[in-house]
């Protein structure tokens, strides 16, 4: 089953031109699963900067802003896209001038790896 659902999310990886990975992870940034190209900075994929959204989106709904669904960060080199489906966070990172929309509208498409994931993260 986590062949099947690599290479479909390789197969998503492929298709979008500047995408370079696709990460699920816990709320602590511990990472479930990955795929990525050769080009991702790794500072970009560690623990500690992956956490650091959920941070963000409690600010966010202390704020008054109510619950956050995504959050979308662009640098010089690299964006940043990560979407929230607690307990599990879906991070993408990009080139700079990757299309942001393709990005987002995979969230539809990855509601059944969530699915799957979420019910791992609640067994263990």
């Amino acid at each position: 089953m986590a062949e099947e659902i690599k290479k479909h999310l390789q197969d998503i990886l492929n298709k979008i031109d500047g995408l370079q990975c696709i990460l699920f992870t816990d709320r602590d940034g511990v990472p479930l699963l990955k795929v990525n190209t050769e080009k991702v900075p790794e500072s970009v994929v560690k623990p500690s900067f992956i956490s650091t959204f959920c941070l963000a989106i409690d600010q966010g709904s202390k704020l008054g802003l109510g619950r956050t669904s995504n959050l979308i960060c662009i640098y010089s080199q690299h964006q940043i896209v990560q979407m929230n489906k607690l307990p599990i966070i879906i991070t993408f990172v990009a080139s700079e001038n990757c299309n942001t929309g393709q990005i987002l509208a995979l969230e539809k498409q990855l509601d059944s790896v969530v699915g799957v994931l979420t019910s791992t993260v609640a067994e263990t």
